[in-house]
């Protein structure tokens, strides 16, 4: 049985197959990143190296028979092999493997301070400069641009006076010249990252900014980030290096570019000396780009790549429950009408600078108790209502006009932390995709869990919401909670997925799910269970439907009445057996004839008896 320390760790888990959940088939399992490191010879090889290089410098007090500056008149130009100096002694009579020892600690400090410096503060302003508006990023860009400006290295010889000297801080001074490089790259990735389902879905879910930046768009660019990481090690010890090789900084500290310095002045006489201090570094700088290279592939190959189905904006809203037995106890239905559209127009720029309208004038009214289906064909714009009523509209869209109100409440206007205490609380989603709205590198227990503690009005134990997640997982069918609470997406089927999503949707007892598409992607029999489970939790929570579709075969099987849209205008509106019987538009009527056997289709009655083999014969 999993832990709860273990339900948020992140990446695959060790094994290399698993048995789906619901299946029993045996599927491949990505191996850890730990394992799939030991197995790559450069990265083994190349840590080794660089693990030795370090220990040699840490021991430098031990190994080393004279202190680095240590001098004496009969060591000068000394040979290789002279006893108490294996590497000969300098120009000045110290000791050359001395030196080298202590110049590996300088080399380790400055790479360390300069990268630490750089990924602090690049990482920190590329996560918010991506992920948030425009105001945001625009103040993010214009501070690094700056930084960009500024001389790099003739800033640190200026800045020599006021530093003392210290490579330390040289190199701190430097970590923030570099920090305009990473800021970039993770802007860039966050930028890519931040529309991926599973990144809403963790919106809806109703879990903060800060959060999701550093519990899933981290994880999803830390490839490139440790990549670079590597090379900024590499770049501060050289500039380290350059600096002190022309005799910028103190004296007294042993560095490879003082002793590459002094070397070359003494080159046609002791040509060694020159060697040895520019062969070490050499193989420092490699290994540390060869480890990159392979500790970065492995990142990258550890994790399973999001699906590119669907561009959309869906979420998975998993917030915070009781055990499933008291979910329908507990709910509180509004009275009259719950959901109320009216007017709404949404539209976008245009490449001449206007608004087209891709939504207009949409006007819904939806009670508790009650299903209500939005059709149409793609891109009549029912998901940019279902994603306005969700406030996850794109930054670009534009609401023109209209009102949306929940129970009595206008959501238009509501910044993002009064649409948080909404969303996956009163309004809760489910998906089209749903293996695409869970992170790859979660389990499915660790998310369902995050959107539940995210939600709940009052602290709440892990523990605790584990065992609700678990109870809510029996309660929609899965037949082991317990192995898939420790399963990750990919070992887990598109219908267990789905019921995973329905189960973290209904986890606060909403008084309104959005269900977009939700048994598109599934085989027939997996549509009806789904469908079953939807109607039937419907009816325990005495919640509101929203149900975005095409298919008039899920209309007739689960809805109370129908909103038929074409290019962004609700056409027609009316009961479901209305509408099958006696269709007013010429648009509703060209839909329902284009579907088989569409003489049964509207002739069927959605109720308890007979929808089931309605949606089935329309399917």
């Amino acid at each position: 049985m999993s832990t709860d320390s273990t339900d948020a760790t992140a990446g695959p888990p060790d094994a290399d197959v698993a048995d789906t959940a619901d299946t029993g088939r045996a599927v491949p399992r990505r191996r850890s990143a730990a394992r799939r490191l030991l197995r790559d010879p450069q990265a083994v090889g190349t840590a080794a190296l660089l693990l030795a290089i370090v220990l040699l410098g840490l021991l430098a007090p031990v190994l080393g028979d004279h202190g680095p500056n240590e001098a004496s008149l009969d060591a000068i130009n000394a040979d290789a092999g002279t006893p108490g100096y294996p590497l000969g002694g300098d120009g000045s009579g110290r000791d050359i493997f001395a030196r080298l020892l202590h110049s590996i600690n300088t080399s380790v400090v400055s790479a360390l301070v300069g990268t630490s410096i750089a990924l602090a503060i690049g990482v920190t302003a590329g996560l918010v400069g991506g992920y948030f508006e425009r105001r945001i990023r625009g103040v993010t860009e214009w501070v690094f641009s700056l930084i960009m400006t500024l001389p790099g290295l003739l800033l640190l010889i200026v800045l020599m006076p006021v530093t003392g000297g210290d490579f330390r801080v040289t190199m701190a001074i430097f970590g923030v010249l570099l920090s305009p490089g990473v800021y970039r790259l993770v802007r860039n990735q966050v930028l890519g990252v931040k529309n991926e389902p599973y990144v809403d879905a963790a919106r809806v879910s109703g879990l903060t900014g800060r959060r999701i930046m550093g519990r899933h768009i981290l994880v999803a660019v830390r490839g490139p980030v440790v990549i670079m990481a590597a090379f900024l090690a590499g770049q501060s010890i050289n500039v380290q290096a350059g600096l002190a090789f022309l005799g910028v900084g103190s004296s007294a500290t042993p560095s490879f570019g003082a002793m590459i310095s002094e070397g070359f002045q003494n080159l046609y006489e002791e040509p060694l000396q020159f060697v040895w201090p520019s062969l070490l570094l050499g193989v420092l700088n490699a290994a540390l780009v060869l480890f990159g290279n392979a500790l970065r592939d492995t990142l990258q190959g550890a994790r399973p790549k999001p699906s590119k189905a669907v561009p959309a904006r869906p979420g998975r809203a998993a917030p915070a429950a009781d055990a499933a037995a008291d979910v329908a106890a507990d709910a509180v239905p509004a009275a009259g009408g719950l959901l109320a559209v009216e007017e709404l127009a949404i539209a976008y720029p245009t490449p001449s600078g206007g608004l087209e309208e891709v939504v207009s004038g949409v006007t819904l009214n939806l009670s508790s108790g009650e299903t209500l289906g939005l059709v149409g064909e793609s891109g009549s714009g029912k998901t940019q209502t279902a994603f306005a009523v969700l406030g996850v509209l794109p930054a670009e869209a534009v609401v023109v006009r209209g009102s949306i109100r929940l129970d009595g409440r206008e959501l238009l206007g509501l910044g993002e932390r009064g649409l948080r205490g909404i969303r996956g609380r009163s309004i809760a989603y489910v998906p089209q995709e749903p293996m695409s709205n869970l992170d790859p590198s979660f389990t499915v227990g660790a998310q369902l869990v995050e959107g539940v503690r995210a939600a709940a009005t009052s602290r709440i134990s892990r523990r605790d919401a584990r065992a609700r997640v678990l109870a809510l997982l029996k309660r929609v069918g899965i037949p082991d909670p317990e192995r898939t609470f420790r399963s990750y997406p990919h070992q887990i089927s598109g219908g267990m997925a789905q019921r995973v999503l329905i189960a973290g949707a209904v986890a606060s007892r909403p008084i309104l799910l959005i269900a977009d598409e939700p048994t598109t992607a599934l085989d027939v029999t997996v549509q009806a269970e789904i469908l079953d489970l939807l109607r039937d939790l419907e009816k325990e929570l005495n919640m509101a439907v929203l149900l975005v579709t095409h298919d008039f075969g899920v209309v007739a099987d689960v809805c109370d009445r129908v909103a038929v849209m074409r290019r962004g205008e609700i056409v027609e509106t009316g009961t479901t057996a209305g509408l099958f019987g006696d269709p007013r538009h010429p648009y509703t009527r060209m839909l329902l004839d284009s579907i088989p056997d569409g003489g049964a289709a509207r002739t069927a009655r959605p109720s308890a008896g007979s929808a089931g083999s309605a949606g089935k014969e329309t399917r």
